[in-house]
């Protein structure tokens, strides 16, 4: 694995500015969930037919990013429509306390709205695709879970999940519920006071202002620095998650990509992995993606739609 695949992910490899003062610090806005599949159009269809050819008798591994979860109402960074990012690195976390103050007053407002998306039909598919026997495994560059919420069993959460916080001190880690409880015992009527902020980001960053009299918990175990478990800009994906989603992609015939746009290396160097080794790679995305380049296919449709499709249209693998 070369360093440029190594390095942490950066704020910079996001295009657009650098502040927006309506984005949440993570630079995410809420959405309305979709509410039913649109009808493929016919080039649509044709490019996913095109796929079932590819990808028939393989059985394959699946990459996904944010584009997936947008219709569950929960925005993705660089899709079409969407608006200029600007989220917090690990390095604003640790080395500012009042970025710090700011983000968990505001996660602690905001967590709740991850915990009430469903998944959405294009996760469903996922997971019949597993079910059916078609799948090496899922890795997924988001922190939702709702691969798992849809019955997804093989998932590689790359970036962590937004359910759980961990002391950077002593590396305890903790449900999210229990740090919730508390906050509000150290925060009383705080969430009364804030019940009507605005958008609310994927990883739970509500659109908050009064945030400097907010009391952060310490880890209950140490008193050290407690985090979201989730991979921050700035931050490295742990070796050994790293690892097991490359062995998932060796395990595999093909790589599907669903929903990402590929610009960090995080997701990127599986698609280079895969390309490397001879393996068609099928990326399902509206827009350019980085990972063109090495595509066999690239296939401009709704997520959920071209999914679905797949899982009806693919053939079991031979005996």
């Amino acid at each position: 694995m070369s360093s440029a695949e190594d390095r942490p992910l950066r704020q910079d490899d996001l295009p657009g500015p650098e502040s927006n003062p309506r984005l949440g610090l993570t630079g995410f806005v809420s959405e309305t969930p979709a509410a039913a599949l649109a009808p493929l159009g016919p080039e649509e269809r044709a490019a996913l037919e095109r796929a079932v050819s590819l990808l028939a008798g393989r059985r394959l591994a699946v990459l996904t990013g944010a584009g997936l979860s947008t219709d569950s109402g929960i925005p993705d960074y660089r899709g079409p429509t969407s608006v200029p990012r600007n989220p917090m690195t690990y390095q604003q976390f640790v080395g500012d306390e009042v970025l710090r103050r700011r983000y968990w007053a505001r996660n602690h407002v905001g967590w709740r709205h991850l915990r009430r998306a469903d998944p959405n039909a294009g996760h469903a598919a996922v997971a019949r695709l597993e079910q059916r026997g078609l799948l090496s495994g899922l890795i997924t560059q988001n922190v939702d879970k709702l691969h798992s919420a849809a019955g997804s069993t093989r998932v590689i959460d790359l970036h962590g999940t937004f359910d759980r916080v961990v002391c950077l001190q002593c590396s305890s880690t903790f449900p999210r519920s229990r740090i919730a409880e508390i906050l509000e015992g150290l925060n009383p009527g705080y969430l009364e006071r804030e019940s009507d902020a605005g958008d609310v980001a994927p990883d739970a960053d509500a659109d908050v202002d009064d945030t400097g009299d907010f009391v952060m918990a310490p880890c209950p175990v140490c008193g050290g620095m407690l985090k979201p478990d989730f991979v921050y800009f700035g931050e490295n994906v742990p070796k050994d998650r790293v690892a097991e989603a490359y062995a998932l992609v060796d395990g595999a015939e093909g790589l599907l990509v669903a929903g990402s746009s590929l610009t960090v290396m995080s997701g990127l160097r599986f698609v280079r992995h895969a390309f490397k080794a001879g393996k068609p790679v099928v990326i399902i995305n509206r827009g350019w993606t980085r990972g063109d380049e090495f595509a066999s296919l690239k296939i401009e449709a709704g997520v959920s739609e071209a999914l679905t499709y797949l899982a009806d249209e693919l053939p079991d693998l031979p005996d």
